[in-house]
């Protein structure tokens, strides 16, 4: 009883915490249902779409490609080319996750946000809390932009229409919430390097017209910047010792 009491407390715990996402999460998806009934998406289609790819921005990408009649082929792979980022995300959780037979579902929902959030939970964690508490914030983030993509997918105009505002709005609480998470790692030094690096890289490719692969080749290039100056940190420190 004591054990199913303690996951049930660490899997409110993730619901808890993970609240605060809600605040980017349901405006963007909102946004998302929108766009994909205006593109010619019908309202489950639109749905499914938020249930089974789950991916924020190239959700955005695969719904303009498939709209202008891209070939299937080249939506797959720019799809798969902007969550390229994950490649980094799911080793560096993995070592604190213990591993379970809802992997595959724990996968699914790893997102920008929720890896941000974990990244800084899970290591001060009990090692029998951290499926629970991953479970209760990756659950609650999924089904609040699936939620909020089936309200802009129904009543997205009316939405905008009543509040015009709501319009402008919408598209930058995603990332606005995203460097609220990131503020925290700007006191490492490394971090801030890193972090300078990943912006700096998006920056010159997006202005180059590179948008597409600004944000995968960003991410790569911000993780190598992360281990080569860590690395040569710890090559200093040890010739100096």
């Amino acid at each position: 009883m004591s054990l199913v009491t303690d996951k049930g407390a660490a899997w409110l715990s993730g619901v808890r915490e993970a609240l605060p996402l809600l605040g980017g999460y349901i405006p963007v998806a909102i946004s998302f249902g929108m766009v994909a009934v205006q593109a010619g998406f019908s309202v489950w289609q639109t749905v499914l779409i938020s249930i089974f790819i789950y991916a924020g921005a190239s959700q955005f990408l695969f719904v303009a490609m498939v709209a202008s009649g891209a070939p299937w082929w080249l939506v797959v792979l720019m799809t798969l080319l902007i969550n390229a980022r994950h490649v980094v995300y799911g080793p560096s959780l993995a070592p604190f996750l213990p591993k379970s037979r809802w992997s595959p579902l724990l996968c699914h929902g790893l997102t920008d946000q929720i890896f941000a959030l974990a990244l800084m939970r899970l290591p001060k964690l009990a090692v029998s809390e951290r499926i629970g508490w991953y479970s209760g914030a990756m659950l609650l983030a999924w089904f609040s932009w699936i939620a909020g993509t089936a309200l802009g997918a129904v009543a997205g105009e009316e939405l905008t229409r009543l509040w015009p505002l709501l319009g402008e709005i919408m598209p930058f609480a995603l990332p606005a919430l995203f460097l609220v998470l990131l503020a925290p790692r700007f006191s490492s030094v490394i971090w801030c390097i890193a972090l300078g690096c990943t912006i700096m890289v998006a920056m010159l490719l997006t202005l180059y017209g590179f948008t597409n692969t600004a944000i995968p080749l960003a991410a790569v290039s911000g993780a190598l910047c992360f281990y080569l100056v860590r690395a040569s940190t710890r090559a200093g420190g040890n010739q100096s010792g």
